[in-house]
């Protein structure tokens, strides 16, 4: 029998997970304020926790969700949390249901491993497969249109190989250029340190740069 190659959502949580024990739990991460141990105790209680989910999005359920997360980082050792997030959610998870994986985790699991990656010095950019770029890109469009619906300019996304896709309509217009793993960490909020070029009015490019961008 042929064992199933893994899933490129399954490739990065193991990669993040091998990531979050080599550091420890006290390294720095990208999410402000977060140290290893913060962002391995919001992965589980991502998949494990879903009544705190909402707080991720609705600022009124914030407080919990943070209660919920600080409990799980604390209510156990550093590699056990890890195991948890590397075993993945439990078998009656909405997050075991087919194809839900591969449309929600791969972008989460991608940003997260750069948010650790990035953070330490000497980083350098991954060259990531071509099958890795293609879904990154169709989630990053989708995504950016969202995270930039405030945004009182157009911007558009490219890539160097010729994709474009216009997520905000407007003027002046923004062009961000870059691999779709690159865009995706930009319009997460990962401006800083995502490998873009942005082309456009100075004054929209700069607004762009310092936006709060993503969830």
């Amino acid at each position: 029998m042929t064992t199933p190659h893994p899933s490129f959502a399954s490739q990065e949580r193991a990669a993040l997970s091998a990531l979050l024990l080599e550091t420890g739990p006290d390294a720095p991460t990208n999410c402000t304020g977060w140290t290893t141990a913060d962002l391995a105790a919001h992965l589980v209680t991502r998949e494990r926790r879903p009544d705190s989910s909402p707080g991720i999005v609705i600022p009124a359920f914030a407080g919990w969700t943070e209660r919920v997360r600080l409990r799980a980082r604390d209510a156990r050792p550093y590699p056990e949390l890890v195991a948890l997030f590397r075993d993945g959610p439990p078998k009656l998870s909405l997050w075991t249901i087919p194809g839900v994986d591969s449309m929600f985790n791969l972008s989460e699991f991608f940003i997260h491993h750069e948010d650790v990656r990035r953070a330490q010095p000497g980083w350098t950019a991954r060259e990531l497969p071509e099958g890795v770029e293609r879904a990154l890109w169709k989630q990053a469009t989708a995504a950016a249109k969202f995270g930039l619906r405030k945004t009182p300019f157009g911007v558009r996304l490219a890539t160097p190989d010729g994709l474009v896709a216009q997520v905000r309509a407007g003027d002046p217009m923004v062009t961000l250029t870059g691999q779709p793993s690159e865009l995706t960490l930009y319009c997460s909020g990962r401006q800083s340190v995502a490998v873009v070029e942005a082309i456009g009015d100075p004054a929209a490019v700069s607004a762009l740069a310092a936006a709060s961008l993503g969830v």
